[in-house]
């Protein structure tokens, strides 16, 4: 397994196309884990304090 150092190391001699595309992988990758935390957050209920705060007339 490479580390950190290495990974940076090789992000640093990427071409601007190669960046360009880690860039779009990395923000996507991000994005879908983001979404994973955000679903799993919903499910055990951990978002519900804020909805009723958002929604305070909505019946439970």
């Amino acid at each position: 397994m490479l580390t950190l150092e290495q990974i940076e190391s090789a992000i640093l001699q990427l071409s601007p196309d190669e960046y360009k595309k880690l860039i779009e992988w990395f923000a996507d990758l991000d994005y879908q884990r983001w979404d994973k935390q955000l679903e799993k957050d919903v499910a055990d209920g951990k978002l519900e304090a804020l909805a009723q705060e958002a929604m305070p007339n909505s019946p439970s």
